[in-house]
């Protein structure tokens, strides 16, 4: 993680700098008394964690939070206390009050990691491109299904039904609807019923309480009526 110091005490900067030496897995890139400079730094490279004071001249901690557009993980140091909940407030990953205990210091460290590993695992996701199909069991076979093609999903007991537009029968797999919302991992598809799934993109006509694709009656359970306008835009 690339770890950049802002304190205008160059004392507290030694001591987090001391700290950080202790840690694998830290790079230090910069370290600024300048909350300015620090300001220049966030804009122009990258950096994953800031350790921020917060009374600072010129500009505060919180109030250099505030402009900036795209946030890495930051964890307030001070000697003021009472600006813990406004630090919290701006999704602070800590806030650590002076003088900083080692073992507290420790902690932090340890919650910055977890919640740098969970972006880094969103990011990898989020550039990875959606299959266009599945595969499905259904009796001695696995099936692959083009994702486009599946119109809506009718559950039963512990099977599901998969309609699709390629065949007038449908696929049938042993699965629950969380497993295949998981498996096709796709927004076009919403549950709009406790035994229905329906894909957005064949959706001829929304009524009321009901949803018809092709010839088919949809029913929309009253739990699901609130998300599903919301997804349709409604």
């Amino acid at each position: 993680m690339k770890c950049l110091i802002v304190d205008d005490s160059p004392l507290a900067i030694e001591i987090i700098e001391t700290y950080l030496s202790k840690i694998d897995d830290i790079e230090i890139i910069a370290k600024c008394t300048n909350p300015i400079e620090a300001l220049n730094i966030l804009t122009n490279q990258p950096v994953d964690l800031v350790f921020l004071d917060i009374q600072m001249p010129n500009l505060t901690g919180l109030e250099l939070v505030k402009t900036l557009d795209k946030l890495p993980l930051f964890v307030f140091t001070t000697a003021y206390p009472q600006y813990a909940l406004d630090g919290f407030e701006l999704n602070a990953t800590d806030y650590l009050v002076k003088p900083i205990p080692f073992n507290r210091f420790l902690k932090a460290i340890s919650k910055a990691k977890e919640l740098y590993k969970l972006k880094q695992k969103k990011h990898i996701q989020a550039s990875v491109p959606a299959r266009n199909y599945i595969f499905v069991k259904s009796e001695y076979d696995n099936v692959k299904i083009a994702v486009n093609t599946i119109k809506y999903i009718e559950g039963l007991g512990g099977y599901i039904r998969i309609y699709t537009t390629d065949s007038a029968k449908p696929v049938m797999t042993l699965m629950n609807f969380s497993e295949i919302l998981e498996k096709l991992d796709n927004p076009n598809f919403i549950r709009v019923h406790r035994s229905f799934i329906v894909n957005i993109e064949h959706i001829d006509t929304l009524q009321k309480t009901k949803i018809i694709i092709d010839d088919k009656v949809i029913p929309v359970g009253e739990t699901y009526k609130k998300e599903v306008l919301k997804q349709l835009g409604l």
